[in-house]
Parts: C-alpha cells; structure tokens; sequence
C-alpha cells in the first residue's frame, strides 16, 4: 500500500475520506443506493435514529461534496427527492466492500 500523505492540506483521509466516512453519511448513501431516489420523510424513515437536525446537515453537506442531489419540485406541497450523483455511485462499491468487511468482523470488532 501507498504510503499517505497526512499533512494537512494534501491528506485525503481528512479533505476526501474524512467527509463521508462518519456513520450518517454512509447509512445516508446506503439507502439512497437501495432505493434510487428518496424523499426527506422516506429517508429519515429508513434511519430511525438520526436527528432531524442530523439529517438535514448531513444531506446538506453530502451535496456540497457532490455525492448526492436534491432536485425541487415546484408544486405545493413542495416535493423534493434526493438521489445520488455520478460521483456518489461510484463511491458505492467501496462502500459495499466496507459493508461486506464489517459483516464478517462484526464480533471480532464489537467485542
């Protein structure tokens, strides 16, 4: 493996990884992946232990770094859906061996 760089402005862990690497952000990802395109209410439902506050920062945020979109409607009620970009979805497969690592390391990790 390549050795990092960890000074401050060129370390990925903390400018790329460091963005999406917390546990909303991928529980967030992981759902949009499974259902294509999500309402606020369908997401906050699939993560019944995130905050409100939590939520809406997060998504925020994962917009700002381009790994998922919020597309208006301009209807009343507003509708609005979150769906993840280009970019996101090609995050998803290192993700989903993430995933795949933690199911099998559960215990060992969780002791």
């Amino acid at each position: 493996m390549k050795e990092l760089d960890l000074q401050f402005p060129t370390c990925p862990i903390r400018n790329v990884l460091g963005r999406f690497a917390d546990k909303w952000s991928l529980l967030i990802l992981c759902s949009l992946q499974a259902h294509d395109k999500m309402r606020y209410t369908e997401l906050k439902k699939s993560i019944p232990d995130i905050s409100q506050k939590m939520l809406t920062s997060t998504l925020k945020q994962l917009e700002k770094d381009h790994l998922l979109k919020r597309k208006a409607y301009a209807e009343i009620p507003p509708r609005v859906e979150y769906s993840l970009t280009e970019l996101g979805l090609s995050l998803m497969p290192i993700v989903e061996k993430m995933i795949e690592w933690a199911q099998v390391h559960f215990n060992e990790v969780t002791k």
